[in-house]
């Protein structure tokens, strides 16, 4: 356990240059004693640890110092080169950094390591777009990353559903969802999500912004999500499902949608169950459980089970006549 916080602290010295006896010890969570006696320790082991005193003092590495990434298990570098799947790396203009740095990895790495790269590529692929889905290829992307990367704002020109706009965005950072990238902006007081491959024009502008201190994207992008799911699912549904219908619920249906679905037990009769779902519209949830075809038997709301009628009595004129 020691010798694991030992290099941890050696592999954070290196990383950042200077950093406070309180900062490694609640990053390693134990004592600043016990950091006190970790330093000495790696001192007697002879690696140069430097001890500054004041308000920006801390614990350094005599400048030039580095160590071999020696301390790596394999399981550990394993999940270094399945970071740099090749495919959002490359469309984000960064194949060549990513290259660059997997070769100086292995280079630091000891020769029994060595052959995990070629394990990596060989064994997984990240195929990011969802079934019979094309994947986002937009020419922007680069430039949105340098964007984010140097804090710049953008003047794009974005396709929504409705008409085209003119926004100056100030990036916070880059999501890529089932195959489509997007980007995280701050508009005004306000922060929007933009699709990449919808922005028709964008130039970078000679300025730069400061980034909100507390915004975190994993989380925003997170709460967003949410937030969509729950508003395009406002109403509920009931109906009746067979065994197949049962069966391709979780092909035909949001996660969203799934994991609030109330599900009753099977008749004995015909095994056929009543299921609740959160749904949309009435025009949207009459098209998403069109699907089920005749393995469904809406029961409400009324509106719902009305317009699936009117739809079945529009099919059967069409292909009776």
């Amino acid at each position: 356990m020691r010798a694991s916080r030992l290099l941890s602290i050696l592999m954070t010295l290196q990383a950042r240059g200077r950093v406070t006896a309180q900062s490694l010890a609640d990053e390693c969570a134990v004592s600043l004693r016990t950091i006190y006696r970790d330093i000495d320790a790696l001192s007697a082991a002879g690696v140069p640890v430097q001890s500054e005193r004041g308000a920006e003092g801390g614990y350094r590495l005599l400048d030039g110092y580095r160590t071999r990434l020696n301390g790596l298990s394999s399981q550990e570098a394993e999940a270094l080169f399945l970071a740099g799947l090749p495919g959002p790396v490359q469309a984000l203009g960064l194949g060549a950094v990513m290259a660059g740095a997997q070769t100086k990895l292995l280079a630091a790495l000891p020769v029994e390591l060595r052959s995990t790269a070629e394990r990596m590529r060989s064994r997984f692929h990240l195929d990011a777009p969802a079934w019979f889905s094309d994947a986002d290829q937009p020419a922007n992307l680069p430039l949105i990353a340098s964007a984010v990367w140097e804090q710049r704002p953008l003047q794009i020109r974005y396709q929504s559903w409705k008409a085209e706009k003119f926004r100056r965005i100030e990036p916070l950072g880059i999501v890529l969802k089932s195959g489509a990238w997007y980007v995280v902006g701050r508009v005004g007081a306000d922060i929007r999500i933009y699709r990449i491959s919808r922005i028709l024009e964008l130039s970078m502008l000679d300025e730069t912004f400061e980034r909100p201190p507390a915004f975190d994207l994993a989380a925003y992008w997170q709460d967003s999500t949410q937030r969509l799911s729950e508003e395009m699912h406002a109403s509920e549904a009931t109906l009746r499902l067979s065994p197949w219908g049962m069966q391709m619920l979780e092909a035909f249906t949001s996660p969203f949608a799934r994991s609030a679905a109330k599900i009753g037990e099977p008749d004995p009769s015909d095994g056929w169950c009543t299921v609740t779902l959160p749904v949309g519209s009435i025009r949207q949830a009459c098209a998403e459980l069109l699907r089920f075809g005749a393995e469904a038997d809406v029961l409400a709301p009324p509106e719902l089970r009305a317009r699936f009628a009117e739809v079945a009595a529009a099919l059967h004129r069409r292909y009776t006549q």
